[in-house]
């Protein structure tokens, strides 16, 4: 994972099993005559962005910025998270292809969903159940589910191998005993599909927001050689010609796209040029200059921690910038495993010693990240800014040194820290070793430039490493995708790994209440209990949250509806953006 183009977490079923096989009634117009075309030319919006974009087919999509660009422009789902600046009310999904969220049984393992009239393709012929149900089917054959994201093989309930994957491997595999196995958990009744789960899943209208669910008209499907960058599209904007890996491509208008049969997008510019390859710092400077060339361009990719302050500090280049949380929070997970990091007293000595201030300073300020104490960050349900060992923003050497001495041990106490090495965070990590020295650690830090989190969840390496640095991010807003795939030492530890479960936590009775708040359908009750869990976790020394990540956007003067979404990991939304003449 990156801080800058990640895939989502891992997908989860309720009883605790991941799956990872390699690793979301309108008026129709007449022909012609959608709000498309309708509308009056309203000019022309650019985004820049240094890419590279892995491709657009809907089931290998996994990278979280590509996912929030295609939602908006070309790329429909069953339900979608709403536009708009208020954090609180995008949370919670409405109904996109589906006419609203989905109906469950009362176990939560059957939901079904209606679609709605009048969404057409860009051939104009209807989003049907069944074009829904080959998108899905798509999932689980090669290379999309080693590609994408994997959560109808997840949850869907199917025979599965020895091993937890399932033994469909999707529409062309020509095996009839799997067709029909799938055929039975994806079904349509005229304009219904239902999705049957292997268990109950109370937040599955979240998980179908996702790309892996979204149609794909089988006829117009390229397949996996020829449609890497196909788009056929089902939303306001379709691709002209083709597209370039090197450097993007121009979205128009779709002559059949329906304003009245869309509640999230409104489509205003008349096309949007997708610039690929330019350097963030580059693209930045471009807008905040303003030229003719730029004033209709906003960018894709956040600016530069040397460029936000004197953004900030503007008060007009401030009113052309959004500074919303991202989707990352820092932390550290000591090795519980092996070594010093074994006793808690130790582990509570290193959150006291952290300068979460220090370390925050050291990647930018508050424009780049913010204190965090939880791992469940402010976008997302259950999230509290509470310190739960009372180390505050800076920390408490006098208090972490006093601890090490009732724990016994001999001053100063050995730690080897593991960290992903760039300039910031060499900074960064510098920063907060100053303040454990200061509490009694001698550290030694152990920058790794590539491969970072293969390298740490590698066998054998908890007998180098006493503290680990990481990030997670959610997958949606809620706190199911951030605590259970990061301690649930079910889905994590392994012969061969330690998955996202860098030190190693293993403990029953988490592993049960995980279970157990993933079947609480109340959703103000379930992130409470989150919420709680977190806290706990923290107390007891299982991680130490560092920061939750920012980004800064910049937009061009004529730029109109420039916004972030937090539930889309708080990139730009172009649901409302629109271009002032």
């Amino acid at each position: 994972m990156t801080d800058a183009r990640r895939s989502f977490g891992r997908p989860l079923l309720a009883g605790g099993l991941v799956l990872v096989t390699a690793l979301a009634t309108a008026c129709t117009p007449r022909a012609g005559e959608g709000s498309g075309t309708a509308s009056a030319p309203r000019g022309e919006l650019t985004v820049l962005s240094l890419g590279p974009v892995a491709t657009w087919d809907p089931q290998r999509m996994s990278i979280s910025p590509d996912i929030a660009f295609a939602g908006r422009v070309f790329l429909r789902t069953l339900t979608a998270f709403p536009p708009g600046r208020d954090a609180a009310a995008q949370r919670s999904v409405v109904g996109d292809l589906a006419t609203g969220p989905g109906t469950p049984d009362k176990d939560h393992k059957v939901w079904s969903y209606r679609l709605r009239d009048g969404v057409r393709w860009q051939d104009g012929s209807p989003v049907t159940c069944d074009d829904v149900r080959y998108g899905v089917s798509r999932s689980f054959a090669q290379p999309m589910a080693s590609e994408g994201l994997n959560y109808p093989a997840a949850y869907l309930d199917l025979p599965r191998k020895a091993d937890g994957t399932p033994d469909y491997a999707g529409p062309w595999a020509k095996d009839a005993k799997g067709q029909a196995a799938f055929d039975k958990a994806v079904t349509c009744q005229g304009p219904t599909i239902t999705f049957h789960l292997a268990a109950p899943m109370v937040e599955f209208d979240q998980v179908v927001t996702s790309p892996a669910f979204a149609p794909v008209k089988k006829d117009q499907d390229k397949g996996p050689k020829e449609g890497t960058y196909a788009v056929f599209s089902s939303g306001p904007y379709q691709l002209k010609g083709d597209w370039d890996p090197s450097t993007g491509g121009t979205f128009v208008r779709n002559p059949k796209w329906d304003k009245a049969s869309d509640p999230i997008r409104k489509g205003l510019p008349d096309t949007i040029s997708y610039v690929e390859g330019t350097e963030s710092q580059t693209a930045v400077q471009q807008v905040l200059a303003d030229d003719p060339e730029h004033r209709q361009t906003v960018t894709l990719d956040p600016a530069p921690p040397a460029l936000q302050q004197s953004i900030l500090s503007d008060s007009g280049l401030r009113a052309r910038s959004i500074n919303p949380s991202s989707q990352f929070v820092d932390y550290l997970a000591p090795n519980v495993a092996k070594g010093v990091m074994r006793d808690q007293r130790v582990r509570r000595a290193l959150a006291l010693a952290t300068s979460r201030e220090g370390y925050v300073t050291a990647l930018g300020g508050e424009s780049a990240a913010i204190v965090a104490y939880s791992l469940i960050g402010p976008a997302l349900p259950g999230h509290t800014d509470a310190d739960p060992t009372g180390a505050g923003p800076g920390g408490d050497p006098a208090a972490a040194r006093a601890a090490l001495q009732q724990a016994g041990l001999t001053l100063p106490v050995r730690i080897r820290v593991a960290y992903r090495s760039t300039p910031t965070a060499d900074k960064a990590m510098a920063a907060l070793s100053n303040g454990w020295q200061d509490a009694g650690f001698a550290v030694t830090l152990q920058p790794i430039e590539k491969d970072y989190f293969t390298a740490v969840a590698a066998p054998g390496r908890q007998d180098q490493t006493d503290v680990f640095w990481a990030n997670w991010a959610a997958s949606w807003p809620s706190a199911s995708t951030v605590i259970p795939p990061l301690f649930d030492s079910r889905l994590n530890l392994t012969a061969s790994s330690t998955g996202r479960d860098y030190g190693r936590f293993a403990d029953d009775k988490v592993n049960a209440e995980i279970t157990r708040i993933g079947t609480i359908v109340d959703p103000g009750q379930r992130a409470a209990a989150w919420a709680r869990l977190d806290a706990g976790l923290a107390q007891r020394g299982a991680f130490v949250a560092l920061a939750q990540r920012r980004s800064l956007y910049v937009a061009g003067s004529r730029v109109t509806g420039f916004a972030a979404n937090e539930a889309l990991g708080g990139f730009v939304d172009l649901a409302d953006v629109g271009v002032r003449r």
